[in-house]
């Protein structure tokens, strides 16, 4: 890579990072922890990703790409094999009750609006959602826990009424591990299927912002652009559904395969730099 090229992808880097390391410092977590774990994911990308004939690559070869020791190298690979860094980010029982209490047709009404639940009964009750979706977690603690969140509310004749489609009210490091695992990594997942000089096709990769904005129109636009991703998000994953209801016809055996969107809202932070001067 030509060092002109090299560093603009460097500085480009350093702006990615620089929001990453706002949060990071928010959760508590510093420049060593970041450290390590960059090790982790340099070497388990060199090692799963440019192996020969299907077999992973040499640590030689690893430490040569990666600019580490080969020490270093034979310590992180025997890390990963043995678990210690494995990433994995489940839906949480809440979001799932959600979900399913606005996309499920057992709790939709003829116009595929969410019905109010009774707390019991054998069918189309809230606990029988919660039975069926939420593990092992209590109805009760299940209410509860969505009443605090104002997820849900009580009708006047006792039923449970659902407010909103996703959780809000995620304490700080809820919200890093989700936005991470579920946001920057898609994201990253994309650039990088994008910038490979092997692919067969690009993946939509989008964004659109403007410079031009008024300090007293941000407001007004926040709240445009929220009701418009959410009813894009929501469009989708209407779509998304249609797929889950075909693959719980067809039965778990079915090879499946994940896919997702994500859409956001941002605004630039004067203290990194001014992206679009």
């Amino acid at each position: 890579m030509k060092d002109e090229i090299r560093d603009q992808v460097l500085r480009a880097l350093l702006l990615a990072l620089k929001p990453i390391a706002r949060a990071l410092l928010h959760a508590g977590i510093g420049h060593r922890e970041f450290n390590e774990i960059s090790k982790c994911a340099f070497v388990d990308t060199a090692t799963s990703d440019y192996g020969l004939r299907g077999r992973p690559t040499n640590i030689s070869r690893v430490a040569v790409m990666t600019g580490l020791t080969r020490k270093e190298v034979r310590r992180i690979r025997n890390q990963l094999e043995t678990g210690q860094s494995e990433v994995i980010v489940r839906t949480t029982p809440l979001g799932e009750i959600l979900h399913r209490w606005y996309t499920d047709s057992d709790y939709l009404d003829q116009r595929g609006n969410p019905l109010d639940l009774d707390f019991d009964g054998a069918e189309r009750s809230f606990s029988a959602l919660v039975r069926r979706f939420g593990g092992d977690v209590p109805p009760g603690a299940m209410r509860t826990e969505l009443k605090r969140i104002r997820a849900i509310t009580e009708t006047e004749d006792g039923r449970l009424k659902v407010l909103k489609r996703n959780v809000s009210g995620l304490d700080v490091h809820d919200r890093l591990v989700f936005g991470l695992a579920k946001m920057i990594y898609p994201s990253a997942a994309t650039l990088a299927h994008n910038t490979a000089p092997d692919r067969a096709e690009s993946w939509p990769h989008r964004s659109v912002a403007t410079k031009y904005v008024r300090e007293q129109d941000l407001v007004r636009l926040r709240r445009i652009s929220s009701d418009r991703i959410k009813a894009f998000s929501e469009s989708i994953d209407d779509l998304f559904v249609a797929y889950e209801s075909l693959y719980e016809k067809e039965g778990s055996q079915t090879p499946t395969h994940a896919v997702g969107i994500g859409v956001f809202y941002f605004e630039e932070d004067k203290k990194d730099t001014d992206i679009f001067a």
